[in-house]
């Protein structure tokens, strides 16, 4: 399998990589225009963007956009998040110029007709409506929010409803004209992909783009506060969050072998102890993300208004205890299944043309398999216990979300943690 990576004069790039035996490919353009990008005023607007990109062009309305892929048996979506938003499709090796054309056609020629803006506009107010009502994850959001408060990076993607329900056409321009610049965008595609062709086709595409600056988002800063929110529900969901590494850091591999030790799986600590012991859940786990410049270590668990309190003070005791007992065998099993699962990962062109994308995004260049994979094997047990002393002793964040007359005082549960 061979990467190649161009980039053109006015600074997009264009990432393959070539996958042989494969008839189809996987083909997206990763823009740098996220949910961290927003103006507080804006937020929510570059996930409005993303539903608006297949709600008409110059070229094509909704339906011929719909039908231009599918009508060869293709599949075309998109999704928004904290850092990017991307528009991918996958068709078979003979339509992949098609593919690129009409991605090129919503992210560059949306019509934003008044009309369509109003549905969507409903549309998205359903979705937060339906969040709000899905407590394992609204939990997430406000987690974020406590981790990064005042930052675009604590904001949720969908955004408050008040700021979705009065974007206008202009709005949604202004933020195209300010984000989507050349530079800021980065085609990929992998499978059955010729990158010769591709690139020729993102020259003619893309080429009259013109670049400008864009500015870098705000710094992340993490903060350990606390959000409560009491609602007659079955359960209480509890998330904690920790500061963990940003993804140009190499010790994010440390963060992400623990998270899969600590609660990554049926073998994990939190798994074995609090549900398997304990009894005392039945959704526990433990994950690490990373952004360019911070990263957040999340736990949670849902339990009922009796056992919340437990929960919380043996996931804190688990924590504290992972940092002087993390076993070799253990740190050798969480990074079997990091490597196994980073392998698997890459059967599907899709999952590799947004790896190549990120990996683009992060590094400006696709380092080679061998390259993570002697990382993930170059962290040790002591480096794995040394990143749990660090959690314990830097403080959390935390979102509650149910019935919490019996949880945790404020403050409690760091009190514990710093013990």
């Amino acid at each position: 399998m061979t990467v190649e990576l161009h980039t053109l004069p006015n600074g997009l790039r264009v990432v393959t990589e070539h996958m042989p035996g494969l008839k189809s490919a996987s083909v997206g353009l990763w823009v740098a225009a996220g949910g961290r990008h927003e103006r507080a005023d804006q937020n929510g607007i570059a996930h409005f963007l993303e539903h608006m990109a297949f709600k008409g062009t110059t070229r094509r309305n909704a339906l011929e956009i719909a039908e231009a892929i599918e009508d060869v048996g293709g599949y075309i979506n998109a999704y928004t998040s904290r850092e990017m938003t991307a528009y991918y499709a996958r068709v078979l090796e003979a339509d992949v110029p098609l593919a690129i054309d009409v991605i090129a056609d919503i992210v560059l020629n949306p019509v934003f007709d008044p009309a369509e803006i109003e549905i969507e506009r409903h549309v998205i107010l359903q979705e937060i409506g339906q969040a709000h009502d899905t407590p394992d994850d609204i939990i997430f959001d406000w987690l974020q929010e406590a981790a990064f408060p005042d930052q675009p990076l604590g904001r949720t993607i969908l955004g408050p409803a008040e700021c979705v329900e009065r974007f206008t056409r202009d709005d949604l321009a202004a933020f195209v004209a300010e984000r989507y610049a050349p530079g800021q965008m980065i085609l990929s595609a992998a499978g059955a992909v010729d990158h010769e062709a591709i690139v020729a086709e993102a020259e003619r595409i893309f080429g009259h783009l013109t670049g400008h600056e864009t500015g870098a988002p705000e710094p992340a800063q993490f903060r350990t506060s606390e959000r409560r929110e009491a609602k007659a529900l079955e359960q209480v969901h509890f998330a904690l969050g920790f500061e963990a590494p940003g993804y140009r850091n190499d010790a994010v591999y440390t963060g992400q072998i623990f998270a899969t030790a600590f609660g990554g799986g049926m073998s994990s600590r939190l798994f074995q102890e609090i549900r398997e012991k304990r009894g005392l859940c039945y959704t526990i786990f433990a994950q690490a993300g990373a952004y360019a410049d911070s990263g957040l270590l999340t736990i949670y668990a849902g339990t009922s208004r009796e056992e919340i309190a437990d929960l919380g003070n043996l996931t804190v005791d688990e924590l504290k205890r992972a940092a002087e007992d993390m076993s070799a065998a253990e740190v050798a099993r969480a990074r079997t299944q990091m490597k196994a699962g980073l392998l698997m990962g890459l059967e599907s062109p899709a999952s590799r043309a947004e790896r190549i994308a990120r990996l683009v995004a992060i590094w400006g260049r696709v380092p080679d398999l061998d390259e993570t994979i002697q990382k993930i094997d170059a962290v040790t047990t002591g480096d794995v216990r040394s990143f749990a002393e660090r959690l314990a002793s830097s403080g959390a964040a935390m979102a509650l979300y149910g019935p919490l007359s019996d949880a945790p005082a404020p403050g409690a549960l760091a009190r514990r943690l710093a013990a």
